[in-house]
Parts: structure tokens; sequence; C-alpha cells
């Protein structure tokens, strides 16, 4: 079967190429071609266009990119409409993912959606618009079984795509040796895979280390950059930037700085202390805290209900609140236990890997029936 996906950041491109991986052991035949990224061209098929140039964070930051991503939005359509897809199956990204879901409809195409649009965040009625553009929706939340309910529509739980990826991950025995970071605890840093995130988190993280003599502070790099994209982020300093081993860095870390979204929640499952942080465009913040109506920015304080982990959100993002933040998570041990042990409540909450495999069973079953 032919298969088209688009995904449009890195936590996309790492569920879409772990479903892909999963639809090939089901279909021999399978046939793909996609918006996504270096980890899904890894599985095979034919990449249209990389989310490096897709991926724009925030109200004002679209706006200021509304050519490009009217563009992409065009190219993707034509794009779907030239291959002619047995099924489309559409990876989170929300605000361009359900435009492309209501053309797919009017080209009479299955439409598959995997990982929900956070419609239980804001602009609850936006489910009106799902249950009538997208025929099979695939959550990894558990609290939003019950949400889809409330609205009248079915979904399928399939779990959390993450507990795939982390059950699948290997350590490298040698990877501080490689690194050079032998003689120190490791402090993790994850500014994100943006642009606007990278520019406004990072110099912040980099200005607590000198604080820190005893610990070594290394940047997590995006794999849609390099290392020059970094250096006028690190002000001078010999912190290291990291280049696809996230995990490693995390299986080896004391405690992190992680900005908000999928990253934190993979922190959690590898028992990382660790400080959540977010920083926008103060008109795009603003408007955020007018429409969205949830407690918290971080996946593990919603999935538990309770603030687990410090946010350290806009003018709270400091280099002193940092130091205050990670000091506790490093030198309290208390507190340090009292975050260990939510975590173990976590991984219950969470359930057990399979989500890749569980999806791409009910989409391959879905299509059939089509």
């Amino acid at each position: 079967m032919k298969y088209y996906l688009v995904a449009g950041e890195a936590s996309g491109d790492l569920h879409g190429a772990n479903l892909m991986k999963a639809l090939k052991e089901l279909d021999r035949q399978a046939d793909f071609r996609f918006f996504g990224g270096d980890l899904m061209q890894a599985e095979g098929g034919t990449l249209v266009k990389h989310y490096a140039d897709m991926a724009f964070m925030g109200f004002v930051e679209v706006v200021f990119n509304l050519r490009t991503i009217l563009k992409n939005l065009s190219l993707c359509k034509q794009d779907i409409a030239s291959y002619k897809p047995d099924v489309l199956i559409l990876v989170d990204f929300p605000g361009f993912n359900l435009k492309i879901a209501e053309f797919a409809k009017t080209q009479g195409l299955l439409v598959c959606y995997y990982i929900s649009p956070k419609v239980w965040a804001w602009n609850q009625k936006r489910v009106l618009k799902i249950k009538r553009i997208v025929d099979h929706l695939f959550c990894i939340l558990p609290f939003e079984v019950e949400f889809y309910k409330t609205w009248g529509m079915d979904i399928d739980y399939v779990g959390n795509p993450l507990l795939d990826a982390v059950a699948a991950f290997k350590p490298d025995g040698d990877f501080l040796q490689k690194n050079d970071l032998t003689g120190k605890k490791i402090i993790a840093l994850l500014p994100g895979s943006r642009k606007q995130e990278i520019s406004r988190l990072l110099p912040d993280m980099i200005a607590v280390a000198e604080k820190f003599p005893y610990h070594q502070f290394v940047v997590a790099g995006a794999p849609s950059f390099n290392a020059d994209y970094y250096i006028e982020w690190l002000n001078g300093t010999n912190i290291p930037v990291i280049f696809n081993a996230t995990y490693d860095l995390l299986n080896v870390a004391e405690a992190a700085v992680v900005a908000s979204g999928t990253a934190n929640l993979e922190t959690a499952l590898f028992n990382v202390p660790q400080v959540v942080i977010y920083k926008g465009n103060p008109v795009t913040i603003g408007i955020a805290r007018m429409l969205i109506k949830i407690r918290f920015i971080s996946l593990v304080n919603l999935i538990m209900d309770k603030p687990v982990v410090k946010e350290l959100i806009q003018q709270d993002y400091n280099p002193a609140n940092i130091y205050t933040e990670l000091n506790n998570l490093i030198n309290n041990l208390h507190h340090r236990a009292q975050i260990l042990t939510d975590y173990d409540l976590l991984d219950e909450r969470m359930g057990t890997p399979g989500a890749s495999a569980k999806t791409a069973a009910l989409i391959v079953k879905y299509t059939a029936k089509k």
C-alpha cells in the first residue's frame, strides 16, 4: 500500500520513523512518501520536505513566516494529490496538519491522525472539526480518552510512542570517553529543536554553567542544525554540543534543563530530575494566556495532574531561577527523591511500550477495510 505521512518537527520525525518501521513489518510492499526528517528518511521512501523548513513556534512567528507556510501547504496538497496514497497519516503538528486533513477529505482519502492535536488545551470546539475531517484518531496521553468521550468521539488509545523509543535504546558504553566527559557529573541542556527556542533559551542556560564548577554542562544538539549554528549562543565557553545522542546524554545526566515539549517526557522516562523552561515572543505569550486553559505546560505535570517538575515560564526563566532550581535538583536530596518517586508513578500511568505497533496494525486494518 501507499502511505503518505506528514510530520513537521523533530518529535514527529521520531514517531513517524517508528511508525514506518512498524508498518513495514506488516506490509512488505509499503511505499512511503512524506514530509519529515532524517529518521523517517532512514526508513526509506521519498522525503519531499524536511521539517527544518517548516517548524515555526508561536502566533507572531507564524505571521512573519506565513508566506513560507502557505508555500509548504500548497506543495503538500499538490504532492498528495499527485501521489494518490491509500492512506494519509498525519503526525501531530496540528496547525499545518488539520489544514491538510481538510484538503484530503475533499480528495476522498482515508485520513488517520497519529498523536492527537492538543485541543484539550484551548479552543476545544476544534473537536467538532476533527470529527468531520479525520477518519481515525490515535491518542497517546491517558487523559485524552475521557476528554474525547465528553465530545462524543471514539478514538483509539495506543499508548505513548516514546516508550517504544526508550525501550529500543541501547546505551553506548563508551559515550563518556568518546566525548571527553569523564571526571565530572553531567547536567544536560535540551534547548529544543527550533531556531526560536534555541536562541531564546540557550544563552540563559549557558550563563549558569560557571556557578557549577564541579559539573559538566552538555548541550543536546538538534539534528536539523550543525555545530557552527550553536557557536553564537555558547558565548565563548567550552560547553560541548553533542548531536544524535540525546538518549545517551540523558542516560548519564544527574540533572537537566529542558525546553517544554516531548523532551520533557523523555527526560522523565530516563529518571533525570529536571526543570522545564519556556520563553516566547511576549505578544505570543499574551495571546496564549488568554486562550490556553491548562494548569501546566510540561507533559509530565499534565499527565500526573500536579507539579512534579518545576516550570520556569517567560519572565521566571532567567539565570538566577535556573541556578536555584538546578541547585535544588542536585543538592536537596528530599526534593530529588520526591521527583524520582513521582517518576515511578508516571511510569505506571504511561503503561507499556507498543504504541507504534498498535497504531500500525490499526492503520493497516482500517486501510484494508476502505
